[in-house]
Parts: structure tokens; C-alpha cells; sequence
């Protein structure tokens, strides 16, 4: 047996029990590459029993003044990954938080995505709770709903549709494809997705992991910071969508769809996701930028935050409502300048993870 195939038994035996989630993956775009194969009518059955099984629509204010139409307009993706171990779940229920959160912009015309990833421990203004706390616990305070208004109000754009999802699909797939290839930029031991101790050990250099392996790799940050973190996610994405859109991945397709299953939570419908099949069939040519939101360290009320830049928050809002080409006039302007003096108090009420 290889070293894949036990990792995938692993996986498989883990089904029963969600632990807790460190990684996103971008789901929508995979499907729609896996779509674009050669037994197309199989995948894409496949792939629209999943999706309608995953599906979930929220009642978010928008910030459109029109329903969005991926057939023809640029759209925004947020992507979550839930932090719901079973023992959180059964202390907190769903107040569970998001341990990742990843922003993508989908440009129709350049056929090219903007990744943006944001800290979980970003200082921010969560509506409806009219507080400032971690981002991580709009999920905790109101659900997929609350987490996309704070991020809709944190960038000011429009967040068309999310992607929830937890990191069993993420090990499958990465072990669907055979493994994927990722620089490793440092000596790892880091738990395994069973969080048994130093389960997992990576030497330094490019190298093939397996779903468990990639997974240590995006999780640990005992050597550098969540930034770091984000950017070496990021890497994996990229990573994962090279792999998948060589030919010699073709075959492992259904494997892949299987792999999402019941891991999955979406508002997008089966139909939204095929209108993305162009930016799959790009191949090479999809343009994949990243982008990261710089801060600093603070304590307030002696609990940890990570203070984001003001000046770097609003280039990248520019770049991301450039890349929707939204109306920055248009557009719903951002309330937090009427919240400033409260970003000095922090939320005292919440705990530092």
C-alpha cells in the first residue's frame, strides 16, 4: 500500500468526526474544472448531486443594486473554514468560530482571481453586535450571514457568494490527485488531523505531501506568524489547481468531487458554478494573484489582535473593488469611521483564541 493510499484510509476512517479545521480550499472553481473533462456528462452529474446537497442560501444585505449573473459579470467568493472540533461543538454548539478566511475575486473578462487572505485574529467591526472584536467570531455570533456582512463592511464590496467547508475534503482531494507538490520552508512537527502530537514530520525543500502532510504544512505557524500562514495556503491553492488542471489529473476527477461530499455549505447554486467553467477551461492561462492584508500586533484588555493598516486596508480595497469593477460611488460606503472611537475599547467579553 503507498504512502497516499494509507493516507486516504486514514481519512476515510475520520468521517464520523469533525475536527478542527484549518484550511479552506477553493471548491466552486474545482468543481468547475473537474466539470470541464472528458466524461463531462458523468462529472457533471456528479458534481450537481453534491452541490444541490451542499446547498444553502443566506439573507445577507447586499451591496448590489442588481442580482449578480456569473454568465456575465465579475463575482466575489468568501471562503470559510469552521473551526468545530467535537469538543467545541459540544461546549459551544454552533457558536463555533472561522479559523480561515480566504476573499476571492473572479474578473470574467481577464480571466484572471484575486486571493485575499484575512488574519483570524483581524481587529474589526462586527454589525449587529456593534463591536469590535476578532473577525473570527462574527461566525460565532451570527453564522455564515454575519460573517459575510462583516467582510462585506470591512472591504466595502459586495460578497456574492460563500463557500463553507471543513479540511476533510481538503485531505481528500490533495490525496485524490496523488499528492501536491509545496515548498517546505522550514523542519515541521505538527499534529496530524487527529491531533496526535508530532505526527507529522517534514524536512525542508519542494517536495510531494499527501492530504495530511499538506494539511501540517497549512496549520503550523510556530516559526513565523498567521500571515505567514495565509501565504503558505495560498501556495497549496495554487498548488491544488495546477494539479488539477494537468491532464494526467483527468482521471482522478470523480474522485475529487466524491472528496467534497457532505463537507461542503454554499449559497451557490449548481447552475452559478457552471457559469465559472471558463475561468477552468483557461488552464494556464487563469491568472491567480495574491494578496494579504498587512498589521500589526496589539493588546487590548490583554487580549491579543492583529491591528490591521489602514493605509494598506484601503489599497487593497481599491484593488479589489478595480478588480469587481464596482462603483466605488455606488457602492455602500464603509461604516467604520463611525465606529472609530470604539476600536479603542476592544471586546473584553471575548476570549484570545
Amino acid at each position: 500500500m503507498t504512502e497516499f493510499q494509507r493516507s486516504a484510509r486514514v481519512s476515510q476512517k475520520k468521517k464520523g468526526r469533525k475536527k478542527r479545521i484549518f484550511i479552506w480550499i477553493f471548491v466552486p472553481l474545482l468543481i468547475v474544472v473537474l466539470s470541464g473533462a472528458g466524461y463531462a456528462t458523468f462529472l457533471l452529474n456528479k458534481a450537481e448531486s453534491v452541490i444541490n446537497k451542499s446547498y444553502k442560501p443566506v439573507n445577507t444585505t447586499s451591496k448590489r443594486a442588481t442580482q449578480v449573473n456569473p454568465d456575465m459579470d465579475n463575482i466575489s467568493i468568501l471562503l470559510m473554514g469552521v473551526d468545530a472540533a467535537k469538543s467545541r461543538e459540544k461546549q459551544y454548539g454552533e457558536a463555533i468560530r472561522t479559523d480561515a478566511l480566504l476573499v476571492a475575486t473572479l474578473n470574467k473578462k481577464e480571466k484572471s482571481v484575486k486571493l485575499l487572505s484575512i488574519p483570524r485574529d483581524s481587529y474589526v467591526h462586527i454589525p449587529e453586535k456593534d463591536t469590535y472584536t476578532k473577525i473570527n467570531h462574527a461566525h460565532a455570533y451570527g453564522g455564515a450571514k454575519l460573517t459575510i456582512e462583516t467582510v462585506q463592511e470591512l472591504l466595502d464590496i459586495p460578497i456574492d457568494y460563500y463557500v463553507k467547508i471543513n479540511f476533510y475534503a481538503f485531505i481528500d482531494v490533495v490525496n485524490a490527485l496523488g499528492g501536491i507538490e509545496a515548498d517546505v520552508p522550514y523542519a515541521i512537527s505538527e499534529k496530524d488531523s487527529e491531533d496526535n502530537h508530532n505526527a507529522i514530520r517534514l524536512k525542508p525543500g519542494v517536495q510531494t505531501l499527501t492530504g495530511e502532510q499538506a494539511l501540517a504544512l497549512a496549520r503550523t505557524r510556530h516559526k513565523d506568524t498567521d500571515v505567514m500562514r495565509g501565504m503558505r495556503q495560498q501556495e497549496i491553492i495554487k498548488s491544488i489547481f495546477k494539479k488539477a488542471l494537468s491532464v494526467g489529473s483527468f482521471s482522478k476527477h470523480a474522485d475529487m468531487i466524491d472528496a467534497v461530499g457532505s463537507n461542503m455549505e454554499t449559497n451557490m447554486s449548481f447552475n452559478d458554478m457552471k457559469s465559472l467553467m471558463d475561468y477552468g477551461l483557461a488552464g494556464s492561462g487563469l491568472t491567480i494573484d495574491t494578496l494579504n492584508l498587512k498589521g500589526d500586533d496589539e493588546y487590548i484588555n490583554k487580549i491579543y489582535y492583529y491591528k490591521l493598516d489602514k493605509q494598506n486596508l484601503e489599497e487593497t480595497k481599491s484593488i479589489l473593488k478595480a478588480h469587481l469593477g464596482t462603483d466605488s460611488a455606488a457602492s455602500e460606503t464603509s461604516t467604520n469611521a463611525s465606529h472609530a472611537n470604539a476600536q479603542s475599547n476592544g471586546d473584553s467579553s471575548t476570549s484570545s483564541n
